[in-house]
């Protein structure tokens, strides 16, 4: 039996938990399945299965291997159909990673356009700021934000935000509006506990690079928590605009040191290579960087003029 026969033999045995019935499905007898499952151990040099009487489960190793080759399969089929098809449809589980703060706020209303526009693509989104392992963990594609670091994932540039310092109207009546970078070491500033200015936050303006190291009395992981902090007067806080457009628009929050910038930050859409990219990949990455070709967040500049009154 070949390798991806064996693979898949493997794969039907994990999710059926019975040699039996998978040798069944895959029209071979038990025997078969059970020779072809001790020449793949062999062959990879560790045990994938535990077997009981009662019982038969994937080791670790068994389990990763499993994810792995469900990849592969998923990746063989989908590239038989699109090579048969004129026009392959996106169809299937597509599961996707995004920010704890970007996901709920951009790509889960996009997504809900996306089903409609593709009624045979189920969607399985999952929201965390960490950086997910996509072979290992079984994702699609990911939505990452910021510097990539090396590796073997295709990315896609889908969109720029921008970084923005800002504070609530009521924290800068009471404090003051700092005039210059230097001006926050008096101020209670707000830490992004994922953030990759660890504490120095740098500006680009008029003098050219001014850094500024800070320390905060309240960090979170969570950019919407910060922000609500800072509209509650707690403090000033460097922010994506993708998260305090809202806020600003709304009165809630002014971006402040408008003749300042900080770094901008590039949305990407990261996914593993492959040589045939799957449909329901590819539609909803060419889906998301029409919709972020104008992104919604974008606020003019500069957001709040000089001289605005808060003092």
């Amino acid at each position: 039996m070949d390798r991806l026969a064996a693979m898949e033999l493997f794969v039907r045995i994990v999710e059926t938990g019975s040699f039996s019935a998978a040798a069944e499905q895959l029209g071979m007898s038990r025997a078969l399945a059970s020779r072809t499952i001790i020449d793949l151990e062999e062959r990879l040099g560790t045990r994938l299965l535990n077997r009981t009487t009662r019982r038969l489960s994937p080791t670790e190793a068994g389990a990763a291997y499993c994810r792995r080759a469900q990849r592969i399969l998923a990746d063989v089929a989908e590239a038989d159909e699109e090579a048969s098809a004129l026009h392959a449809r996106p169809r299937g589980v597509l599961r996707v990673s995004a920010p704890m703060s970007f996901g709920p706020l951009h790509v889960a209303p996009d997504i809900g356009d996306y089903m409609r526009l593709n009624p045979e693509v189920t969607v399985e989104l999952a929201l965390n700021d960490r950086v997910v392992d996509l072979v290992e963990e079984g994702f699609d594609v990911a939505i990452r934000i910021g510097r990539l670091a090396d590796s073997t994932l295709v990315a896609r540039r889908l969109a720029v935000c921008r970084i923005l310092a800002c504070a609530s109207p009521a924290y800068l009546a009471e404090h003051g509006e700092p005039r210059h970078p230097a001006d926050l070491a008096r101020h209670h500033c707000l830490a992004y506990a994922y953030d990759s200015f660890r504490g120095n936050w740098t500006f680009e303006g008029p003098e050219g690079a001014v850094t500024v190291q800070l320390s905060s009395r309240l960090s979170a992981n969570s950019g919407t928590a910060l922000m609500a902090a800072v509209c509650a007067g707690v403090g000033i806080a460097v922010q994506p605009d993708f998260i305090a457009a809202p806020d600003i628009r709304a009165g809630r929050a002014v971006e402040i040191l408008p003749d300042w910038r900080l770094p901008e930050l590039a949305v990407h859409a990261v996914y593993p290579p492959t040589r045939s990219l799957s449909a329901k990949v590819r539609s909803f990455v060419d889906f998301l960087a029409a919709r972020y070709r104008t992104p919604a967040w974008t606020l003019p500049a500069p957001l709040t003029p000089p001289g605005s009154g808060l003092t």
